[in-house]
């Protein structure tokens, strides 16, 4: 075989864990743009590396992108930690090659926002350890290859991972149904519309807190919270009532869509073919215990991309 031929089969090679890289960086990162980015860095040292020494090469991809979303992580965290809580993770639409592994509770779980978010707390290592295990099955040896720890090291960030991410989910670890999810969502979104503040409230969590980016105005990674039933209701009526005055900032009128992002019921709001702006939602039992919103137009990047392959549905406001 010529150079050019074994380029070409090694660039196939790495071709064919693309999609599982990128599912696995964007689980560590939490967002998608810097997961394409680290994918596309981890094929830079696969044209560099001797391939013919490479036996197993998922295991080498895997464990050089693996690094290579730590050392963002590590370089990321004194950034954050001057921020401390100030962050959301980027949504895709359900569907996406880069969401990955769906197939048990614990992968579709660890890609959830709720999760994304609580991971970090999370240090580097206890994130990558929980990932590597919970979403993509490798054992306690190959982590520890992956990660250059001992298999101790490796079992105790796991626990201690699985512990903290236990403590902070809300309303316990069950799924609920879609159609049960879907009518809530139009209940909340009919209730907020209509100013009915009663029944928002009835539909909330006794702990309901609500997070918006506050659509990237104002200090970089700056958040709106909300922390009691009454508050979450008043903002939620305040921000899902049409106004003039929001069409304007808008460039337009909207039309308002259900979809499914990262696993979880949510509210897009399109203007053309251009999303800009998500609202998603922790359902626990059958009330909502978190929502976010998400208009920074960065983060609606890929969601919007997709959302443009999505086929035409009927929308549950047409004009908002």
């Amino acid at each position: 075989m010529d150079s050019a031929a074994t380029d070409r089969f090694d660039t196939g090679r790495f071709e064919a864990s693309r999609n599982r890289l990128a599912s696995l960086a964007y689980r560590l990162l939490g967002s998608a743009t810097d997961a394409e980015d680290a994918v596309q860095d981890t094929f830079l040292h696969w044209q560099a590396a001797d391939r013919q020494q490479i036996k197993v090469p998922e295991a080498w991809l895997t464990k050089v992108l693996t690094n290579l979303c730590l050392d963002r992580l590590r370089s990321a965290q004194a950034r954050r930690e001057r921020t401390a809580g100030a962050w959301l993770p980027e949504p895709l639409l359900d569907g996406d090659p880069m969401l990955g592994p769906a197939d048990t509770f614990e992968q579709r779980e660890s890609v959830s926002l709720a999760v994304l978010t609580v991971m970090e707390r999370l240090s580097p290592l206890e994130r990558a350890v929980y990932i590597l295990r919970e979403a993509f099955s490798y054992n306690h040896p190959e982590i520890a290859e992956i990660l250059d720890i001992t298999e101790s090291a490796s079992q105790q960030r796991l626990h201690r991972a699985r512990r903290r991410i236990t403590a902070a989910r809300r309303g316990g670890s069950g799924e609920v149904g879609p159609a049960t999810a879907r009518r809530i969502v139009e209940e909340f979104l009919a209730a907020a519309s209509s100013g009915r503040t009663e029944r928002l409230v009835a539909l909330l969590t006794d702990d309901a807190t609500a997070i918006s980016d506050s659509n990237g105005a104002g200090p970089a990674e700056r958040l709106l919270r909300y922390d009691t039933p009454q508050r979450v209701a008043a903002i939620a009526r305040a921000g899902f009532r049409p106004t003039p005055a929001k069409r304007r900032l808008a460039g337009g009128t909207p039309g308002v869509h259900y979809a499914l992002v990262n696993g979880a019921p949510a509210i897009l709001f399109v203007l053309g073919d251009q999303v800009i702006g998500a609202v998603t939602f922790d359902i626990a039992g059958s009330r909502i215990a978190t929502v976010r919103g998400i208009a920074a137009p960065t983060r609606l990047v890929r969601l919007t991309g997709a959302w443009r392959q999505h086929g035409p549905d009927t929308p549950l406001i047409g004009q908002w």
